[in-house]
């Protein structure tokens, strides 16, 4: 069961957050959950300890642009095969 939450992230942030959610066909809010399931399904014991890739981090600051290149079957299939 889903249940409303009401949370404060800086603009810029939010903005960020909603591009690369939108790339990747999911919801903020379904990102955000997957973000928190991560955060706390390990023991971690401090906020460095979170199981966060460095690109998420990266991202979340700006540094670096997530491009995804839209790829048909076809496509797929050939670089699959390429690669053999």
């Amino acid at each position: 069961m889903d249940v409303k939450v009401t949370l404060s992230f800086d603009e810029q942030v939010i903005a960020q957050a909603k591009e690369f959610a939108a790339a990747n066909n999911i919801s903020l809010s379904r990102l955000t959950e997957f973000l928190l399931i991560k955060a706390t399904s390990s023991s971690s014991y401090s906020i460095d300890e979170l199981p966060v890739s460095d690109w998420v981090n990266q991202v979340s600051e700006g540094k670096v642009e997530y491009v995804r290149k839209p790829r048909t079957n076809k496509k797929l299939k050939e670089e699959y095969r390429s690669r053999k």
